[in-house]
């Protein structure tokens, strides 16, 4: 019986590695480090190499203490892996927020296909992973020759862990230009680039690919049949209970470093590419309406150093002074990706009144997001915005419907984790919050929106 998941969690910012016990969808142990690029080399790349060590430390510490039953995989998306015959990199696996690929943004938008094939907008550095590898081809011919497969992140991790090599659609769908999410194919500019025979094949994300390998079981003191689970994008990992057991209409947001809004069952809409809505595809396959920004790195660069801690009285002085923050800390994506940030009667804010103020500016932006992708039903949020009480209650307002925080600490190691169940599990609690009483909420919501409109 499979009952305790050691999920693999690599985020852009941090990167995890958790115990989750199927038996009631709980965390049971959590091991994290920070997650940053580093410089050296031909451009700037992840630390593939502190970040496997990191994994298997994680694993081997966490076996001592509860004996892992199976291992799944859930990243960060916008990124791919090149890797040779023998599995190893023929490349350094590149940032996303490298703006090299900038360089070639004309010749790659003369072949990139349109958004009504492939439900991806194009966006700014290298968000979208075709420009990434657009840009490695052109500026490194000879080393991504040498390349014998083309791997999403996740995938990556469980070919280390297995050897063998797969791809999986919800890391295919997030924003790559990669996929067609309505043929679930390859677009047609994997076939115009000649990739499609350097895509490992493509698998669902909940099959067991193998046993780990030997090496890494003596490693980490695991059994040596330990399955390893395909593995899946975060933030459909986070979609992926509701999905399982919601009744639509509903939305999910997953908040890490992206805050990624979902809508499921909704009315059918028109994206606007120019705005950072998406088609996602969802880990039964589905397309979904999706949008998003950058909040949790707008987060740390407003709170930086800050307290975090408010009163009630605060949240009444900025209610009624109406002290704002407009759009957009983080530019180049979002909803409003040219807005310049602003603030709007902050004179003497104090730190309990200006955290208050980015919390609500963050909520109702993911309330713009939700808009958008014309959500419907409750909203749940996942990630570490779910504990933030002042975001909830201002996104339940400016929605004026309820928003459910979720109470595990990471959504998406509770969705990975459910690769290796049988789906029947329900899926973990969360507070229930109610669009608030006082209208002074729903008023701040208005008058932030018509400010956003002012600025054009």
């Amino acid at each position: 019986m499979t009952r305790y998941v050691a999920v693999i969690d690599i985020g852009k910012t941090n990167a995890k590695v958790a115990l989750v016990d199927l038996a009631d969808l709980r965390e049971v142990a959590l091991r994290r480090m920070a997650n940053a690029p580093v410089a050296d080399g031909p451009y700037p790349h992840h630390d593939i190499e502190l970040l496997w060590s990191f994994i298997l430390d994680s694993l081997a510490d966490i076996n001592r203490e509860q004996r892992i039953d199976t291992i799944s995989i859930t990243t960060h998306g916008a990124t791919g892996v090149l890797v040779d015959a023998a599995g190893e990199l023929a490349l350094p696996v590149l940032d996303y927020e490298f703006a090299g690929p900038d360089a070639l943004a004309e010749d790659y938008n003369a072949i990139r296909p349109p958004f009504a094939e492939t439900g991806t907008p194009r966006l700014p550095v290298g968000l979208n992973l075709g420009a990434q590898l657009f840009w490695q081809q052109r500026n490194f011919p000879a080393d991504f020759a040498r390349a014998a497969a083309i791997l999403m992140y996740p995938q990556y991790w469980a070919l280390r862990l297995t050897g063998v090599a797969a791809n999986e659609v919800t890391s295919l769908g997030c924003h790559t230009d990669l996929w067609n999410p309505w043929k679930a194919d390859f677009s047609s500019l994997v076939d115009k680039m000649e990739w499609r025979r350097l895509m490992a094949p493509v698998r669902p994300a909940k099959d067991r690919l193998g046993p780990i390998l030997p090496v890494f079981a003596i490693r980490t003191g695991l059994d040596p049949q330990t399955p390893v689970f395909c593995g899946l994008h975060d933030s459909n990992a986070s979609l992926l209970p509701h999905l399982l057991s919601d009744t639509p209409p509903f939305s999910v947001v997953s908040t890490g470093t992206w805050v990624v809004s979902m809508a499921v069952g909704g009315n059918k809409v028109t994206l606007d590419p120019a705005r950072d809505t998406l088609v996602n595809v969802n880990a039964l396959g589905d397309p979904v309406p999706s949008a998003r920004f950058m909040g949790g790195r707008e987060f740390s660069l407003l709170t930086d150093g800050q307290s975090e801690d408010w009163t009630e009285e605060d949240i009444a002085t900025v209610l009624a002074r109406k002290t704002s923050l407009l759009p957009s800390t983080q530019q180049g994506s979002g909803p409003f990706a040219h807005h310049s940030a602003a603030w709007l009667d902050a004179d003497g804010i104090k730190n309990g009144q200006r955290f208050a103020a980015i919390s609500f500016y963050l909520a109702l932006m993911t309330a713009t997001c939700l808009d958008l992708i014309d959500a419907g039903g409750p909203t749940t949020v996942e990630g570490p915005f779910a504990r933030n009480r002042l975001f909830t209650r201002m996104l339940a307002a400016a929605t004026a419907r309820a928003v459910i925080a979720s109470e595990a600490a990471t959504g998406t190691s509770i969705g990975a984790a459910l690769l290796a169940s049988d789906h029947g599990t329900a899926q973990g609690g969360g507070e229930k919050i109610e669009p608030p009483a006082d209208p002074a909420w729903a008023d701040y919501a208005r008058s932030w929106r018509a400010a956003v409109d002012a600025q054009g």
